[in-house]
């Protein structure tokens, strides 16, 4: 990207001032985003939105201007809320639409940059978890009302853990770049956990658990904190379409309770941190008390460890596929990362029972 097409690009959306400066930005593995400076004093973040990914790019930004501006009324409703800062805002194109596409096919979009906020890759606090608990459960109560029947599904079959096990059975029986034998005790403790895995789609199906709109990408660094670790405003919305409260905290946890990073090299070094799960389910009960049904709340364990799961077999998918999704680092950065979820699954598996038991005993006070 050149200085004079990051002008060229912006000269389409209703930005002020001139651009002093153009840098990357952020650790996503899917968008391209650079922060944009401008000479108004106002900071802008122009993204190029991956169309391999997200295939339906027209209605992946309806889904994005519904839930925003859904959050945005919510939010003036309430006092002391501020929308400009909790919410995501959107720039417009000079011809009033939220987006472009360029000669090459690329997709732009243009937000405001909500300054003197952070975000972090891990959790270091429990303060931290709990506000990442607060802002996803406050995420949700906002989004009760807005009717999934208007949501497009971004990625068909995202977190479908049926879609996502064929995919790996495809990759298997592939093998595409040989390296299935190196894999073979990953897919067997894939395989001894299918049955399992498929509680929360079986559940849904049977009408046991209410379709919902949902984040469904709950990592820790998708909250934006402002300087004092208060949760200030979700970000990344692009898989926000219908599917179940499990998941999104189940993909929280993943995040927030693993005391190692999501792609750890060492094994041995990845242990459970407690007190940061404690934390979050306390913020993000809170703000769900209302909302979750008592066979919802009894789902939340079940995400807890279909999350690692299902990301284990999309990262292990990927490495057998060639590391044609996710953006690598070294030959082994797939396999690398689907081995850090293979453990952090295992030691969720043996502290279940505890940590059922924190959800439980924590809606219980919340509800009294």
């Amino acid at each position: 990207m050149t200085d004079l097409t990051i002008a060229h690009l912006l000269s389409k959306f209703q930005i002020s001032g001139q651009i002093i400066s153009a840098l990357p930005f952020g650790s996503g593995h899917i968008n391209d985003t650079y922060r944009i400076t401008t000479n108004s004093g106002n900071t802008y973040l122009l993204q190029r939105i991956n169309h391999f990914v997200f295939k339906d790019v027209p209605g992946l930004m309806n889904n994005l201007v519904l839930v925003t501006q859904h959050l945005r009324k919510k939010l003036l409703a309430i006092t002391a809320s501020n929308p400009d800062k909790q919410v995501l805002t959107l720039i417009k194109t000079n011809t009033g639409a939220y987006y472009i596409k360029d000669d090459e096919g690329n997709y732009w979009r243009v937000f405001n940059f909500l300054n003197d906020t952070r975000s972090y890759d891990q959790v270091s606090t429990e303060k931290q978890a709990y506000e990442g608990g607060k802002a996803f459960g406050r995420f949700q109560s906002l989004l009760a009302d807005l009717d999934p029947a208007l949501m497009v599904e971004t990625i068909p079959g995202f977190l479908n853990i049926e879609y996502r096990l064929q995919n790996l059975d495809k990759a298997i029986a592939a093998d595409s770049v040989k390296r299935l034998p190196e894999v073979s005790a990953e897919i067997a403790f894939i395989n001894q956990r299918r049955t399992q895995m498929g509680r929360i789609l079986k559940m849904g199906r049977e009408g046991e658990l209410p379709l919902r709109i949902t984040h469904n990408d709950t990592k820790f660094n998708n909250v934006l904190l402002d300087e004092n670790d208060h949760a200030q405003c979700v970000i990344d919305l692009d898989t926000v379409m219908p599917g179940y409260l499990a998941y999104d905290f189940g993909d929280a946890i993943r995040t927030i309770i693993n005391n190692s990073p999501e792609d750890e090299a060492d094994i041995d070094n990845i242990s459970l941190n407690i007190p940061l799960f404690s934390a979050y389910v306390k913020g993000y009960l809170q703000q769900t008390v209302g909302l979750l049904t008592e066979t919802e709340v009894h789902s939340l364990i079940e995400g807890v460890l279909l999350l690692p799961y299902m990301q284990f077999v999309r990262f292990l998918t990927d490495y057998l596929e060639g590391d044609i999704y996710y953006k690598i680092y070294s030959p082994q950065h797939n396999l690398q990362r689907a081995r850090a979820q293979f453990q952090l699954l295992k030691k969720l598996e043996e502290a279940k029972t505890t940590l059922n038991d924190i959800i439980i005993s924590t809606y219980k006070n919340e509800i009294q």
